[in-house]
């Protein structure tokens, strides 16, 4: 009996390649994008983890600044506590390097040559080929590159002309001379070592640490050495002694929503596969409706009949989950060499990871693609399973499904709409996921009860039209078999909608949020992120220079800082700018609250509230812990800092504060700045002032590729309509994987309809025969079933239009907030939204068309003749 299954099941495969070969690709498309987004994932997590363990070391405890660097004073007591085999100091500075591309981002490692190796191997120096001069790795001045900072300066792989190559790093708003001494095997993005002492001198960082490593004697209990040491009388407040490696962890923990998205959103092919293997198993199972009856009649069981559609739906499931695991390391190999491991999300940007294959991985995804197989062919094969023989052979069998209760399909939605109000699961919106499938399901299996609702309202209005009357009351009473045909319409299309409403909701907030925020005409920064920003910064006479020069009319400068309120997350960003009116310079929730006196109004961003607690109209006490070790006065320590208002910050996923800039000063009596807004006399003088600015600069200003449209040198120039388009093209490549997606839901739909309306159509060819006895000519035949493919893809547009609005509400008002900690407005593109749904409708109509050309002609006449 096996063997007799397996030839007929083999047989049917064989004889129609091009009809399952279109399952086979829905499923190859599913478990490729998903596998794809993961291995790209991991490789990048994979990649950063190996670059933070290459810099981070291998310590047994971290020494590190509260905020920033500290006194090196610390090194002494350090290296003499007892318990203490080795204390490797070290100094992070982030910088520029320039390169024949223009300006790009440099790390710069001070190290103690001669601790560094019990620690950081990795960031031992190399110095180059014979003759070796030992003192080269105390000299000032000398670096020694990684393989990605080598790229970056010799992009042709030539090399350096010399053996004493030179380089320049920025440091404040000058190029600093370097040389090229050897290499370091650390790797992730580009990275340079050199001697502790000369990185001070040449970065003007006197004294001045980042962290200590420590390696201890063995059988000494890290945790309670750390309480000894931080419990010491003359311990500085500004330093703690934590476990290393906690930069790994945070950007596991800050990416991780974000992975989790991406790949939810990449296993949406495989929800729309599932629906395109039912429509293909549908149509295989109504074209062998007599051979099932048959093999009945011969003594094959229902039972069996249904392993036998299993097996076929087991052997699409593999072929195209093996097919689709190829694609997809095949993908994530390009996309790593083209993209590295960004994806637009920012989190690994600089980064160019190799691919990690995982085994374990790849049998989950496949597994995953067999399961949406199987899934999609349950159906089909209880339809077989269900078949009565004598009937189906005389061509009178059913294949629709039965009548099911709508009370089972509400419960799922209302639970669903419940769901949505559950918390995060460790940042994870788990419930929201789960909500969104329920409603899904819901939804989907309630349309019969819609179909039936919505066309007996429609009959009684066509009382009078023969033709639509017989298309409307045929969709009517066959409203099981309706559901079938527009459930995949329903499925795809809602995602599709869903996935529209989301994207251009959070579009519009990003520029409605751009344009609240970048008033002026000329924007002049010095550092792309915030990690440089105390490295690299105009100076106070250098903003009060460009305040007058002609043609400026009003000059604001801002300061830009990372300010860590726990360890256990990622720095936030303090953003110290004239506030003014906080309604017009800030795009806040509310009305911001009146500040009591005596305390400092502050305004934090949607990702402070939720990751640190902060409250409207309370006091931020880790604020004024924070602010201890950047105040060069005792006031900042004293200080209390009030929450004013809430903000929205696109930006920064991590969180922000927003401070006035006199406020900041008078705290820290720190007067440099990071980046200028001017406001312009003649907003079309831009190139002028542009020049103006770098003559202030200096001669430096001008060096590396073309200066003026800021793609090297020390400044950064962007107007606000180009920083605006510039901000808008990351963000739709960002989403580029989301429109892809749409276009996988759409053309998977659009195949379930017509193997939907060809499954039924095949199933009626008796019907259609009888009706042309009856004088109906040809045309009106295809006119009945034009309009049925109408009404009934209507009905599946209708559905899915209002689940993927219902589906949208979860995505933009839960899933968003829950994952990145930021809202967004909820926005209806109507047009897009009416395109797609009428080109859905369009669809569905011309495929029911062709569909009965094949199956209404001499063919049906003829199949009437069988039961005479």
């Amino acid at each position: 009996m096996f063997a007799l299954l397996t030839t007929f099941s083999w047989q049917e495969l064989r004889q129609h390649p091009w009809r399952n070969a279109a399952a086979v690709l829905a499923v190859t498309l599913g478990v490729a994008l998903a596998f794809s987004v993961h291995l790209i994932n991991n490789s990048a997590l994979d990649e950063f983890a190996q670059a933070a363990r290459a810099v981070g070391g291998q310590s047994d405890l971290e020494v590190s600044g509260v905020q920033g660097n500290f006194d090196q004073a610390v090194y002494k007591k350090i290296a003499q506590t007892p318990g203490v085999t080795t204390a490797s100091p070290i100094l992070e500075i982030n910088s520029y390097v320039l390169t024949p591309q223009g300006k790009r981002a440099l790390r710069v490692v001070g190290v103690d040559a001669l601790s560094v190796f019990a620690t950081s191997p990795d960031l031992v120096p190399l110095p180059k080929a014979a003759p070796v001069d030992r003192w080269v790795l105390f000299a000032p001045g000398q670096m020694f590159l990684n393989a990605a900072a080598k790229r970056l300066l010799w992009p042709t792989g030539a090399g350096p002309a010399s053996s004493s190559s030179g380089l320049q790093v920025q440091s404040g708003m000058t190029w600093v001379d370097a040389q090229v001494a050897g290499s370091v095997r650390a790797t992730g993005p580009a990275l340079a070592v050199m001697d502790i002492g000369a990185a001070q001198d040449l970065f003007d960082k006197p004294k001045q640490l980042t962290r200590i490593d420590l390696r201890l004697d063995k059988g000494v209990d890290r945790d309670a050495l750390a309480r000894q040491l931080q419990a010491a009388p003359d311990w500085p407040a500004d330093v703690r002694v934590a476990q290393p490696q906690e930069a790994e962890s945070q950007i596991n923990n800050l990416s991780r929503a974000y992975r989790v998205n991406l790949t939810v959103l990449a296993l949406i092919a495989l929800f729309t596969g599932a629906f395109l293997v039912f429509s293909v198993l549908s149509l295989s199972v109504a074209k062998r409706a007599q051979q099932f009856a048959l093999l009945g009649v011969l003594g094959l069981s229902g039972r069996d009949r249904l392993k036998l559609v299993l097996w076929e739906s087991l052997a699409l499931g593999l072929v195209g989950s093996l097919a689709g695991l190829a694609l997809g390391t095949g993908l994530a190999a390009l996309a790593l060499g083209l993209l590295g491991g960004d994806l637009g999300s920012g989190f690994f940007s600089g980064a160019s990871p190799s691919l990690q294959f995982s085994p374990v991985a790849a049998l989950v995804y496949g597994a995953l693609g067999v399961a949406a197989a199987l899934v999609g062919g349950w159906w089909p094969a209880r339809v077989a399973q269900q078949l009565p023989p004598a009937q189906t052979l005389k061509g009178l069998g059913n294949l629709g499904v039965g009548t099911k209760s709508h009370w089972i399909s509400l419960l799922l939605i209302a639970f669903g709409a419940l769901l949505t109000r559950a918390p995060p699961v460790f940042g994870i919106p788990l419930a929201a996921y789960v909500s969104v499938g329920m409603l899904l399901v819901g939804g989907i299996t309630a349309l019969p009860w819609l179909i039936g609702l919505l066309l007996g309202w429609l009959a009684p209005r066509l009382a009078r039209q023969t033709l639509p009357l017989l298309a409307v009351e045929r969709a009517r009473r066959q409203r099981d078999t309706a559901a079938v045909a527009v459930s995949g319409v329903a499925a795809s299309l809602s995602l599709a909608v869903a996935l529209t409403v989301m994207v251009a909701s959070f579009r519009d907030s990003v520029t409605q949020w751009l344009d609240r925020l970048l008033p002026a005409d000329l924007y002049v920064r010095s550092a792309v992120g915030m990690s440089a920003s105390d490295t690299v910064f105009f100076d106070p006479d250098f903003v009060q220079a460009a305040a007058q020069l002609p043609g400026v009319s009003k000059l604001q400068p801002q300061r830009l800082l990372p300010l860590s309120l726990s360890p256990s997350l990622p720095a936030v960003a303090l953003l110290a700018r004239e506030l003014g009116d906080p309604t017009r310079s800030l795009p806040l929730l509310a009305p911001p609250l009146p500040v009591p006196p005596g305390q400092i109004g502050v305004y934090v961003s949607e990702a402070v509230v939720d990751l640190h607690g902060a409250q409207v109209g309370q006091s931020l006490p880790a604020l004024s812990k924070a602010f201890r070790p950047l105040s060069l006065m005792d006031q900042g320590g004293r200080a209390t800092f009030f929450v004013a208002g809430v903000w929205r910050d696109y930006a920064r996923q991590s969180g922000s504060i927003a401070i006035d800039l006199a406020d900041f000063r008078r705290l820290t009596n720190d007067q440099r700045a990071n980046d200028l807004a001017l406001w312009l006399d003649q907003p079309e003088d831009t190139a002028r002032v542009q020049q103006a600015l770098q003559a202030l600069a200096g001669p430096q200003a001008n060096q590396g590729a073309d200066a003026q449209r800021g793609t090297g040198g020390l400044l950064e120039f962007g107007s606000s309509a180009q920083i605006r388009a510039i901000s808008l093209k990351i963000f739709d490549r960002s989403f580029a994987v989301t429109y892809w997606l749409q276009a996988v839901a759409i053309g998977i739909g659009l195949f379930g309809v017509a193997a939907s309306f060809s499954a039924q159509v095949l199933s009626r060819r008796k019907e259609f025969g009888l009706l042309a006895h009856l004088g109906l000519t040809r045309r009106q035949i295809l006119s009945v079933v034009a309009l049925e493919g109408l009404a009934w893809t209507t009905l599946g547009a209708i559905a899915g239009l209002g689940l993927g609005l219902v589906v949208a509400l979860v995505l933009v008002l839960v899933v968003n907030p829950q994952s990145f900690h930021w809202t967004m407005d909820l926005m209806l593109p109507w047009a897009k939204l009416l395109t797609l749904c009428l080109s859905v409708v369009a669809a569905g109509t011309l495929t029911a068309w062709l569909a009965a050309r094949a199956a209404a002609g001499q063919d049906a006449v003829l199949a009437v003749k069988e039961d005479w």
